[in-house]
């Protein structure tokens, strides 16, 4: 069985999901989905007797402490401590930099909900297999909707005797009505921003498209000292690295990108309405989540989440109202994307 490194990438602002989720406790470290937090979901996805070693997590020094604390799951990790935030190209650089040049590195944000991990496990065994073969590969997760936070996948010919295919283009957010024709088009699917390749490869890449990333992480990796389990990368040095993310680094540059399908009920939580389509609903499409009372009457598709107070809503259609001590969001279903200017959460 080949054997699989999973790389999770953990950091954010945690404004998105304000109040519930804050710059201090961000949505990784929270269980917004089940009784889990999306972190220690996202290694249990990885477990030993599918093909997968110890992980890899990088994140910042400022959410250390909550990683270490859920950490228990996955014996024989390690964990790189950004001196910064340089964007994804820096971030699986460090990682790369600590891994053999044939080991295969999967790389997953940590901040995801994947109902369907029997799904994830099969599409990163195929994207494995094509990173043996020399592959840089995206998992192009089936679009449902014409979303337009997202970036798409635009599937190009088969790769024979696999089940991926060539990526023809790396395409950015679309436009709704761009969004519309991509869904109707059927060939598209979204860019979910989880990679499979060979160290050597993908360095090898980094190398050529972006020198000076790859040349600075390398410097501040050969600089850098370990702490138990812990790896610090020299500080100076990284400061320096470039930042940018790894689609416009790499995977939008490089001639082997691939992709294989994952329909596995993918959601990147990346909003209140996001969470709300992820939670279970009654029959009027309503969820309660949150350790308050809540009461709702006649109430269609409404969210509430609640840390004590109990919160009764009468006769509204899709609302959201979140309760974190002593603040309180209320928002329609089509403000969700506004709630990271409010100055709660940009103010933190």
């Amino acid at each position: 069985m080949l054997q699989i490194v999973p790389v999770i990438l953990c950091g954010g602002s945690g404004t998105r999901l304000w109040p519930r989720s804050r710059a201090a406790m961000p949505k990784p470290f929270l269980p917004l989905v089940g009784d889990t937090t999306l972190f220690e979901a996202s290694l249990a996805r990885c477990p030993a007797e599918l093909g997968f070693v110890a992980p890899v997590v990088v994140t910042g020094a400022k959410h250390l402490e909550h990683v270490e604390a859920q950490l228990s799951g996955a014996p024989g990790a390690t964990v790189i401590v950004e001196p910064a935030a340089r964007n994804t190209a820096a971030a699986i650089a460090l990682a790369a930099c600590r891994l053999p040049e044939d080991a295969v590195m999967l790389v997953c944000p940590s901040d995801h909900h994947i109902g369907r991990p029997d799904v994830f496990a099969q599409a990163a065994a195929a994207a494995a297999a094509l990173a043996s073969e020399g592959w840089l590969v995206s998992f192009g997760i089936e679009a449902t909707a014409p979303e337009t936070g997202f970036g798409y996948l635009k599937r190009g010919e088969a790769i024979e005797g696999t089940t991926g295919f060539r990526t023809a283009q790396f395409v950015e957010k679309p436009d709704l009505e761009r969004a519309k024709s991509f869904l109707a088009d059927g060939g598209y699917a979204w860019n979910g921003g989880i990679f499979a390749f060979r160290v050597g490869d993908f360095m090898a890449e980094l190398s050529a498209h972006r020198p000076e990333i790859a040349a600075k992480v390398r410097e501040a990796v050969e600089k850098g000292a370990s702490d138990s389990h812990r790896f610090h990368p020299d500080a100076a040095t990284f400061a320096a690295v470039p930042s940018d993310s790894v689609d416009y680094a790499v995977m939008e540059n490089t001639s082997r990108a691939a992709m294989v399908p994952a329909d596995m009920d993918w959601s990147d939580i990346g909003n209140w309405q996001a969470l709300h389509d992820a939670l279970e609903r009654d029959e009027s499409g309503n969820s309660v989540r949150g350790s308050g009372e809540a009461e709702l009457v006649d109430c269609r598709n409404v969210l509430v989440d609640s840390d004590g107070p109990r919160v009764s809503v009468i006769g509204l259609d899709n609302v959201i109202v979140v309760v974190d001590g002593n603040e309180v969001l209320v928002t329609t279903a089509e403000g969700v994307q506004k709630v990271g200017k409010l100055n709660g959460a940009v103010n933190q």
